[in-house]
């Protein structure tokens, strides 16, 4: 980020989303007050309100009367893929503090052709684990699928179990295999809820929805989990570069 071009309250902003999405700012934590932030980054307190104004208006914030301004991400906050691989890697923990997930299927299937593609695979199997994440107030946030080659189904037996891998996916390919993940790529759209994701979110036929697909490669640029998520609207995602 350029802190030539970049408006100061924006800086900030932005390094307050990173706190909030990587989970060191948690939802229900008190967020810096107006003459904190002021006195920490060197800005004035109109600036500093400003700040509060706009994870307000994302969503990513509120405030009571007579109380702090807090964190706030249940219904608001999508993790991307990136996310969960860096949270995974840096923590160990793959979801965040009041999210947990529900496996709903794990076993050899035939992929579609553009995942078989990605992973090259050649027999017409592979593992599919698919999920629906929920937030502390036990709604669906995100139900997703992950594809991995069917090697795997033998050097990494928990794939097959209908049960969370501790440290999620990465952490466990790579202690059985030692290929870390180290990137992902990521494309998303727009669109409308089919009758299958209507189900798995808890929303209408129609709605719209965001969907994802996402590669994880290791270091040789090899691909190790290929996966498709699909989330509800009204949940920003939150990007720094």
């Amino acid at each position: 980020m350029s802190l030539e071009r970049t408006p100061p309250y924006l800086q900030v902003v932005a390094a307050l989303k990173a706190k909030i999405v990587s989970g060191e700012l948690k939802h229900g934590d008190t967020l810096p007050s107006v003459r904190e932030l002021a006195a920490e980054y060197g800005i004035s307190t109109a600036t500093a309100q400003k700040i509060h104004k706009t994870l307000k208006a994302e969503g990513l914030a509120e405030a009571r009367q007579g109380s702090a301004t807090t964190v706030s991400t249940r219904r608001t906050l999508h993790r991307t893929a990136a996310d969960r691989l860096e949270a995974a890697l840096s923590t160990g923990r793959i979801y965040a503090d009041g999210e947990y997930a529900v496996i709903t299927a794990a076993e050899l299937a035939a992929p579609p052709e553009w995942v078989a593609d990605l992973l090259g695979t050649e027999d017409g199997q592979a593992v599919r684990r698919e999920r629906v994440t929920h937030n502390s107030d036990d709604q669906p946030v995100s139900a997703s699928v992950s594809w991995f080659t069917a090697d795997l189904a033998e050097t990494v037996p928990a794939l097959l179990v209908r049960e969370r891998i501790t440290g999620g996916t990465p952490s466990a390919i790579e202690a059985a295999t030692g290929r870390r993940a180290v990137a992902t790529e990521e494309a998303t759209t727009a669109a409308a809820a089919s009758e299958e994701q209507a189900a798995l979110l808890g929303v209408s036929v129609g709605d719209p929805v965001l969907l994802s697909r996402n590669v994880y490669v290791d270091a040789q640029g090899d691909t190790i989990e290929v996966g498709e998520s699909v989330a509800p609207a009204g949940r920003w995602r939150v990007h720094q570069s």
